[in-house]
């Protein structure tokens, strides 16, 4: 018999040195389960694989009459763990209490501070080529506008 298999019956007749055992011995795919689930997560969840794989191990050795059959059921008991600590935390963090479906933005967007703006200057460039084709006599006057050198030599008003 598997020492998992073993260990996991050992527990379930009462022994808890036998889940203290089981950890080292499933940890590794504890953790490949938990990676696996947070990859069709959204980007940037805040739940880490660590934590995750720990919350349902805690949960998992927490189950007073479960009666381990082998390896098999309690990987599939602790699939379960997991999909319910993250649908948990999905439904804590869509709470009513906390904005639920309200945009978020940065203290800077809510304020209406506004940021720097890069000038796209090919765009700009390729603008400027086709108001030329255009109407020369206007693109100088454009092209001056945009042009730092042409201001300096603007007369005053």
């Amino acid at each position: 018999m598997e020492d998992v298999t073993r260990l996991l019956i050992a527990s379930s007749s009462g022994d808890r040195a036998g889940m203290d055992q089981l950890m080292p011995l499933v940890y590794d795919e504890l953790r490949r389960l938990a990676q696996s689930y947070l990859r069709s997560e959204r980007p940037g969840h805040t739940l880490q694989g660590t934590a995750l794989v720990h919350e349902a191990y805690l949960r998992l050795i927490d189950q007073k009459n479960v009666q381990w059959k082998n390896r098999a059921h309690f990987f599939g008991i602790a699939s379960q763990m997991i999909r319910r600590i993250l649908v948990d935390h999905a439904r804590g963090r869509n709470a009513g209490k906390r904005g639920s479906g309200a945009p978020r933005l940065s203290l800077d967007e809510a304020l209406g501070v506004p940021g720097e703006r890069e000038v796209d200057l090919v765009g700009l460039d390729d603008a400027l080529n086709a108001l030329a084709k255009s109407i020369r006599s206007k693109a100088a006057s454009s092209n001056c506008a945009f042009s730092a050198d042409c201001r300096s030599r603007r007369p005053p008003r």
